[in-house]
């Protein structure tokens, strides 16, 4: 077999003068110039929301994004980490774990995370790789151009989920619908009532502002009453059961945090997969060497997956609320201020990643905040979607000896979410 010749991908790092506030700014890629321009010119800058929030400061520098995320009791996520603005009584109805301070959130950590820690996560590996390699041979035995993200991005992680929640098979496609409208609230493929093109008022109580997240509370309440007459080894059982201390999550907590499952548990690894898909296509050298390294050293595999999260960074920002008075390069931050920290800027940010804008499957050290880091708030399902990319990759790549993408990519309309709807791709078998 002739080996591909070497990539002549062309970074495109987009506009550098783009308004980081409108969902439209994002579809036709993140405007990485934008974010460059503000990590070398004005680190905490200030940026007028056009939709009556108060606006908000953007970190974008990496040693500052981990200063804001480790000062939990001066940039506080107890007043929401997205940038709408919510009078409290909404805001406590909907709120799911991300939404708390320590030490309420480390209560709130303890009695879910059980699921998703390492050694939990390292025993589903024969299951995930099952699902796998289902979903592969499914998509490579029909014809060889296809939607990656419809027939193999969107597959695992469903399909995983359903796995996880011990629901049949035949709600995932449901389950993954109604996540897809939550965060995908400002796209209206993904919803009938996207944020800032809908009039949304009557769900401001709800998650995401969205009507999809009250079928998912009922599916939810659905699911646990079953479990409490006849419980299962699945993840909801587990949610539901109390602690050894007696702790247990509340009906809303329980709903709130199913909600925040479905949605970021299965959107975010869809949308690194096909990111990471675009990526060795457009660097086919390292692709064949991912693939020639599969059996035989693993290490080559794992730095990859870190390279992929960084380079595909889905979760864009997250925001937190300014407890005191602070100064940061020389910008006065006052109490109650929003306060953005950019995932999606410091994973570019040159001072932590040398050449971030080449992509490198060997790139080490590599400290991606793609999940966050050093923060309480550290992904949940970091191992998980570690995993399920690892996976799906070594399953993969062995049967292609070829693929080139089909079409052009189509994107998530979204601030707050860099996805791939779309990602068509011609395949020729190994």
């Amino acid at each position: 077999m002739s080996r591909p010749s070497r990539s002549t991908f062309q970074f495109d790092p987009g506009r550098s003068d783009a308004d980081i506030t409108d969902p439209d700014a994002y579809v036709h890629g993140v405007p990485y110039a934008t974010f460059e321009r503000l990590r070398r010119d004005d680190p905490v800058s200030w940026w007028d929301e056009h939709d009556g929030g108060k606006g908000f400061w953007a970190i974008t520098r990496y040693d500052d994004l981990l200063a804001v995320s480790r000062q939990v009791e001066l940039f506080s996520s107890a007043q929401g980490i997205t940038l709408e603005e919510m009078d409290p009584a909404d805001f406590h109805a909907r709120r799911n774990m991300l939404e708390y301070d320590p030490p309420e959130h480390t209560r709130y950590r303890r009695l879910v995370s059980k699921p998703f820690a390492r050694r939990e996560v390292y025993a589903y590996e024969q299951a995930i790789r099952l699902l796998a390699r289902s979903v592969v041979e499914e998509a490579l035995a029909g014809p060889s151009t296809f939607d990656f993200v419809e027939q193999v991005a969107k597959q695992l992680p469903m399909r995983m989920l359903g796995r996880l929640l011990g629901v049949p098979d035949d709600d995932g496609p449901w389950l993954v619908e109604r996540g897809d409208a939550l965060l995908g609230n400002f796209d209206p493929e993904m919803t009938d009532t996207p944020l800032g093109l809908t009039d949304t008022d009557e769900f401001k109580h709800i998650p995401f502002r969205s009507p999809a997240a009250l079928d998912l509370y009922r599916y939810a309440e659905e699911q646990a009453a079953q479990r409490r007459v006849r419980p299962t080894d699945d993840v909801i059982t587990r949610l539901l059961a109390p602690t050894i201390d007696g702790e247990q999550l509340s009906e809303l907590e329980f709903k709130n945090f199913f909600v925040l499952l479905v949605s970021a548990g299965n959107d975010t690894t869809r949308y690194t997969m096909a990111a990471g898909m675009k990526a060795l296509i457009e660097h086919p050298e390292q692709m064949a060497e991912l693939r020639d390294s599969i059996g035989k050293d693993p290490s080559v595999m794992d730095r990859a997956v870190e390279e992929i999260l960084r380079w595909a960074t889905v979760t864009m920002h997250f925001r937190r609320t300014a407890t005191r008075d602070v100064e940061m390069h020389g910008k006065q931050i006052r109490a109650g201020d929003k306060v953005v920290i950019w995932f999606v800027s410091a994973d570019y940010d040159g001072t932590q990643f040398p050449d971030p804008t080449t992509f490198d499957i060997h790139r080490t050290p590599n400290e991606h905040v793609a999940f966050g880091r050093m923060s309480p708030h550290l992904c949940l399902g970091a191992q998980l979607a570690r995993m399920e990319l690892k996976v799906l990759f070594e399953e993969l790549l062995p049967r292609l000896s070829d693929a080139q993408l089909a079409g052009p990519i189509d994107r998530l309309r979204s601030n707050f979410i860099a996805g791939m709807k779309r990602v068509p791709v011609t395949v020729s078998l190994a």
